[in-house]
């Protein structure tokens, strides 16, 4: 018993004497928690040995933890770069929080990267306050400066970029992305907003490389696949992008969008039982009906079918009678049965209805029935010459890159 309250008291008044050395050094007064809290604990073995009186458990085991546990707690932590005003300070801030005073959480933490101006943690959260406040360009500054104490912050990378995209500055999100790619070329989020960027400024080909990067750490996403599709698309590369809206809905069997873009690329070579197919699966989702009940009755015309066509073209006018009676009128193909369609005679107090495709949806979109109407007059024969052509620029390309690589090689020989 005795010989356990010499080594508690050298040991507690060892671990005091640092700690008060601690506070001196650093000029840190939150150090003064803890000297209380050892005082307590070395006062109640110097009861317990001067009185020679036995502590019930409770006190026992409340002296342990003041003089011992708690301040030990706290060294390992600092000797890990934790620092003890750090502790107390993002503790005071996430309470703050918790209870909703963002104010009280902000003084905190600039109070503690005052004093502690590498304090990591100090840095990232005051990043995500002033981000939640919308001050955009603080939150970067806060970003840069954690990244710039842990630069294996993988996600304070991404957050100053989508920021950065935010404000409208792409090229610094763009070359932001492609460094953190660089350094984690599985982080899909970054892989997303970079394509986004290179679509939204026109750079297909770029987005197009950047999926197919992703794509090796995630061959079975339904979201690279998908997004690989509309870049190609936009290349007018159709036998690439129906490949990968194949995958996409293949994966995901509710993609509906990649259905109606593998309808709108079938009626692009003229095959109109898989534009059918597709669009009759492309319906199911509301966002697409109007449209989709639309190109069938086209699809029927052409067929000859009219009663079909009649049917679906005034069920896509129910659906959206806005939308899609200004694109019946511009229609010839409708011209014959246009006494037999359903058009209200008011739309000007139809309300447009909300569209809830992205904005690159709604791009590709746009696009592909653009190319059907360039394609609608070729023949079967030209759409054949298409395809062929296709396939012999791809070959050209293969043999091209060939033949770089052996005039690479020559050079290296000599």
């Amino acid at each position: 018993m005795i010989v356990e309250q010499l080594i508690f008291t050298v040991v507690s008044l060892a671990i005091f004497v640092y700690m008060f050395f601690k506070m001196i050094k650093n000029n840190d007064t939150s150090y003064v928690v803890i000297l209380i809290l050892e005082a307590i604990g070395i006062a109640l073995n110097f009861i317990e040995f001067s009185f020679a009186i036995e502590l019930n458990m409770f006190l026992n085991i409340l002296k342990y933890v003041f003089s011992v546990v708690i301040p030990g707690i706290v060294i390992i932590l600092e000797i890990r770069g934790t620092t003890l005003i750090e502790i107390i300070s993002v503790t005071r801030a996430r309470f703050y929080l918790m209870v909703g005073n963002d104010k009280k959480a902000k003084e905190a933490l600039l109070n503690l990267i005052s004093k502690v101006p590498d304090s990591y943690k100090g840095h990232k959260m005051l990043a995500e306050l002033y981000e939640k406040e919308g001050g955009m360009r603080k939150a970067i500054d806060e970003y840069v400066q954690a990244i710039d104490i842990n630069k294996k912050d993988y996600d304070s990378y991404y957050k100053v970029a989508e920021l950065l995209n935010n404000l409208d500055k792409k090229d610094e999100a763009t070359q932001m992305l492609f460094n953190l790619l660089d350094k984690k070329p599985d982080m899909y989020e970054a892989t997303e907003l970079l394509g986004d960027i290179l679509i939204s400024k026109e750079m297909y080909k770029e987005a197009v490389n950047v999926y197919q990067e992703a794509l090796k750490y995630n061959p079975v996403s339904y979201e690279i696949n998908y997004n690989l599709a509309i870049a190609y698309t936009m290349l007018n590369d159709f036998q690439n992008a129906k490949i990968c809206y194949e995958k996409a809905a293949e994966i995901n069997s509710l993609l509906f969008n990649a259905k109606y873009s593998l309808a709108e690329i079938a009626l692009i070579y003229k095959d109109l039982e898989e534009a059918e197919k597709r669009f009759l699966e492309a319906i199911e989702e509301e966002e697409l009906s109007a449209d989709g009940y639309y190109e069938l009755a086209k699809i029927y015309l052409i067929k000859g079918d009219k009663e079909t066509a009649i049917k679906y073209v005034n069920t896509a006018i129910d659906i959206n009678s806005k939308k899609i009676v200004d694109k019946v009128k511009k229609e010839p193909l409708f011209i014959p049965v246009m006494a037999r369609i359903s058009i209200p005679f008011n739309l000007e107090g139809e309300e447009e209805k909300e569209n809830k495709l992205t904005e690159k949806e709604i791009k590709v979109k746009e696009h592909l029935e653009e190319m059907v109407d360039i394609t609608r007059h070729l023949s079967y024969s030209d759409i054949d010459l298409l395809k062929k052509d296709i396939k012999e620029k791809k070959s050209r390309k293969i043999n091209l890159e060939d033949l770089e690589k052996e005039q690479e090689q020559d050079e290296r020989q000599k």
